[in-house]
């Protein structure tokens, strides 16, 4: 059995009818809203954007429970619900992304003496700069 299979799945009774089907445009709505926010959205965000009445804690754990078994999980972070990758399945996507790192202030004035005093050794930028340049710092822009 593997991690997904041993989540619990809280089903609604077989004669109960479900609210997705009730609420089948307020449920679609609330998986946009979750979609396109760079952010969690807590309950009463999402709430505000839906006509009243709707049951929308009880949307939630319905979306959540249909989620469980996708790549992608809904989530409750800090209060607030978001879409994120499945946990077993984050190994297979660390190669899609890309870090990107900041560059210390060594290597933008290293850079800017290369930009300026091109071509440039590596005594050159040393005698500008008056100290040492590391081999990272070169290795950074190779």
């Amino acid at each position: 059995m593997n991690q997904v299979e041993e989540k619990v799945i809280e089903k609604l009774p077989e004669d109960k009818k479900s609210l997705r089907d009730e609420y089948v445009n307020e449920t679609r709505l609330i998986e946009a809203l979750l979609f396109a926010s760079q952010r969690p959205l807590k309950l009463q965000d999402i709430q505000e954007r839906l006509p009243g009445g709707v049951p929308v804690a009880e949307l939630i754990s319905e979306l959540k429970n249909d989620y469980i078994s996708k790549g992608v999980n809904l989530v409750n972070i800090a209060g607030g619900w978001t879409f994120r990758t499945a946990d077993d399945l984050k190994d297979n996507l660390r190669s899609l992304v890309h870090v990107k790192r900041r560059l210390s202030a060594a290597a933008i004035e290293t850079l800017a003496i290369i930009a300026y005093h091109q071509p440039v050794t590596r005594g050159d930028i040393e005698s500008i700069r008056g100290v040492a340049v590391s081999k990272g710092t070169l290795d950074t822009f190779a």
